[in-house]
């Protein structure tokens, strides 16, 4: 019996320190991409952008960096007319990356993008807030440095 409830606890704790360890590397990417200034915006002119700021701190020895913006719902792919959004590839800033310089924190304002379909904004809001159909990834050239969930929205109409 006292066999028994030793193999338990041990598969219990284990279990524990296994979730644990894979919920650290959501912490850093939480961290990283700070949650509370992460959302996306429906201008007046129907346009979609998003905006974010990344915790240069956090990024350490990783100079140059890349963010990517992947739509995950089918209909908001469609809206927006892409499902993939890459800031900093467009941009001649040091080998097309942007830097970590400056200051601890960097507010990225991508360019707005006009939606093709029309969105009813409830629609949109739960779309982005409850369904996870926007994350944001950071990387360089060699790994993903952080991936989160935008679950903010707001809109100017």
């Amino acid at each position: 019996m006292n066999k028994k409830i030793r193999l338990i606890g041990t598969f219990i704790i284990g279990v524990v320190c296994i979730g644990y360890l894979s919920g650290c590397g959501l912490l850093y990417s939480n961290e990283l991409i700070v949650n509370r200034y992460a959302d996306a915006l429906l201008t007046k002119n129907n346009e979609l952008q998003f905006r974010f700021r990344i915790n240069n701190e956090i990024l350490d020895g990783h100079q140059l960096y890349k963010v990517k913006v992947t739509i995950h719902d089918d209909k908001l792919a469609r809206a927006i007319g892409k499902r993939e959004i890459i800031y900093g590839e467009e941009q001649v800033q040091n080998g097309d990356y942007l830097e970590t310089k400056g200051l601890s924190e960097k507010y990225i304002f991508m360019d707005p993008l006009p939606l093709k379909e029309d969105l009813n904004i409830q629609e949109l809001r739960n779309l982005i807030e409850r369904d996870q159909a926007v994350s944001i990834e950071v990387f360089n050239d060699k790994e993903v440095l952080g991936r989160a969930y935008l679950t903010n929205f707001s809109s100017e109409l």
